[in-house]
């Protein structure tokens, strides 16, 4: 007879896992295990609203994430059609213009935030406390903005101000140091010592990335090469070598330009240096045309983008020039021989190049889009080697070089700190990120401090009397040469024991999100800045909206009438005990003397 199969049954001593996982409970604690799906040990938005949001606002770039994380959950550019910024330093003078501006500025952080929220979070906004790093020097009418949508859009329960320096120290590990932040706009140097930032102190330079990238784009105008498609896709077709055409404005769009900066561009060391070595190593004469021109006919690496940016406007009207403004200021009649010191600096830099050219596929433009494929550019290898060059030469007072600003910074702290401070550089920011940056700004650092105790007196000679000594700048911080030490440096250079105990101890991160990682530890600790909780907020302007009556008829409220104090501003602190006041005293009135005559009246 055939027997029905019985059903199988399972191994018992086979362990198979739950298909859902059940809540478990910590040992000696009230907390839940976290999520299996998540490799932190921390609560997420699907288990608990613990965790508060961080949020790092650049001015292109935007970082967020939950705090107790040890990278962003999303990154991106704030800009999403023009790739630009959203706010500058500048603002309108007219009022209707300010407030157009204001508006639009509004609006934009509005559309972030909500993708903020909404899309890389998936989280309620009306749940969840949030941490804002802010830089020292932005305006406070971007901070209204924000705390506005937060509060007002948003509905969050509380923003705390945390600045974006000390949070960066925090996230290596130190609370004393100095900061140095290479962002979009400017650079900014910032010491902190015993986690207190010292404000009076803080230095910037517009040499930047706005100024790496209006550089770039001027030297690929000049110097680059682009090689439309070809005009139909039949097997006769003009060489590649009668294609060959100047890089029309058109093609360098700022999103390329960006894949350009980002992907292709390096810091190599000072030319100097490699100078010196091919003479050492070949006894021939250096030509004339290898030799870098002389300091009063030369041109420095900051007038590049000035001459290509005026050569251009000449041979195209369609040229847009740049917002970042350079030292020297070419005239019209030095063109040509501008030009000519141009060759000469790009013939001196191709002869000591080392990086090969690069070839990149790229959209042409309108007129040469006839269905047949897509342009060549030609970026030569020099271009991206030698671009940076720019932020490591300084200008006038205003457009100091990077390591010039960091030792102006060095300059103003008390004597009795620099010793600490110089051991304990920190840079950070999106700039920071090329390759080769840091270990030639600790170079550039040791050439600024040594440039200036062997430069000679020039000058009219006096009979009978010696010249006065040359001005020596940073003569106080020759003596801290050996302690200076650069904490997130990949190659340290050993050196005094101070530091070699500090150079390259800072942990793995990258510049770039250094200040989110600081806010996630801040958030994890359950500490930061200055905290304004919505409640105070809505009391803060509870007296201009009693009513739906009065709401509909009162004028909105700018931000110069709202109350101040409201949101953290480090130039409206209190001075110190001492300190001089800004507005000079009215002086003193003496009352009129009252004198009586020989008849006994009073007379004033």
């Amino acid at each position: 007879m055939s027997t029905v199969p019985s059903t199988p049954r399972a191994n018992p001593s086979s362990k198979t896992p739950a298909a859902t996982p059940a809540k478990t409970r910590v040992a000696g604690t009230h907390a839940l295990q976290s999520s299996p799906h998540y490799t932190t040990t921390r609560r997420h938005s699907l288990y608990g609203t613990e965790d508060r949001v961080v949020i790092d606002p650049g001015s292109r770039i935007w970082k967020v994430g939950f705090s107790g994380e040890g990278k962003p959950r999303d990154v991106f550019c704030a800009d999403i059609v023009n790739s630009g910024s959203l706010w500058s330093w500048s603002r309108a003078t007219d009022p209707s213009a300010r407030a157009e501006e204001d508006r639009m500025l509004e609006i934009n952080v509005e559309r972030c935030m909500r993708s903020v929220f909404h899309q890389s979070l998936l989280t309620d906004p009306k749940s969840r406390k949030v941490i804002l790093v802010e830089h020292p020097l932005l305006p406070l009418y971007i901070k209204d903005i924000f705390a506005k949508v937060l509060f007002g859009n948003l509905q969050v329960p509380s923003i705390s101000f945390a600045s974006s320096h000390l949070l960066s120290l925090l996230s290596v590990g130190r609370i004393t140091g100095l900061v140095i932040d290479c962002g979009h706009l400017e650079s900014t140097v910032l010491p902190i010592f015993a986690a207190r930032p010292l404000f009076p102190h803080l230095r910037t330079t517009p040499l930047a990335g706005s100024c790496f990238t209006s550089h770039l784009r001027a030297l690929l105008l000049l110097f680059g090469t682009y090689v439309p498609p070809p005009p139909n896709l039949s097997s006769v077709n003009p060489p590649f070598q009668n294609r060959v055409s100047r890089v029309p404005h058109e093609i360098l769009t700022d999103a390329l330009i960006e894949d350009i900066k980002t992907r292709c561009c390096f810091v190599s060391a000072a030319l100097e240096i490699h100078r010196d070595s091919m003479r050492s190593s070949s006894p021939a004469p250096a030509s004339e045309s290898d030799l870098p021109p002389s300091s009063d006919a030369a041109m420095s690496e900051s007038e590049f983008s000035r001459a290509s940016e005026g050569a251009e406007s000449i041979s195209s009207s369609q040229h847009a020039s740049s917002d970042f403004a350079v030292v020297s200021h070419l005239q019209q009649s030095e063109s040509s021989s501008g030009e000519g010191h141009l060759q000469m600096l790009a013939n001196m830099y191709t002869r000591h190049s080392t990086a090969t050219d690069i070839q990149l596929r790229v959209v042409p433009p309108a007129s040469q889009q006839l269905g047949t494929g897509r342009g060549t550019l030609i970026i030569p290898g020099w271009v991206r080697e030698r671009a940076a060059e720019v932020l490591f030469e300084g200008g006038d007072v205003d457009e100091n070089s990077v390591a010039e600003v960091l030792l102006e910074a060095l300059l103003k702290v008390p004597v009795d700190l620099r010793k600490t401070l110089v051991s304990s550089i920190l840079v950070t920011g999106g700039t920071a990120m090329l390759p080769g940056f840091i270990p030639r700004l600790h170079a550039e650092l040791l050439r600024v401090i040594a440039s200036t105790a062997s430069r000679p007196r020039h000058g009219p000679t006096r009979s009978g009397r010696p010249l006065p000594p040359a001005y020596d700048r940073y003569a106080p911080l020759r003596p801290l040469v050996p302690h200076i030490a650069i904490l997130n440096n990949p190659a340290p250079q050993p050196s005094s024991p101070r530091a070699t105990a500090n150079a390259g101890k800072a942990p793995a991160f990258t510049p770039a999100p250094m200040a989110w990682v600081g806010g996630s530890l801040a958030g994890a600790l359950k500490t930061g800045g200055v905290e304004v909780s919505r409640e105070n907020w809505d009391e803060a302007f509870s007296s201009q909206n009693d009513d739906d009556d009065a709401m509909e008829s009162a004028p909105p409220v700018s931000p110069e009438q709202r109350p101040r104090g409201m949101l953290p501003d480090w130039t409206r602190t209190p001075l110190s005990v001492g300190a001089p006041s800004a507005v000079a005293p009215k002086p003193a009135v003496a009352p009129p003397s009252i004198t009586s005559d020989s008849r006994g009246c009073m007379r004033a």
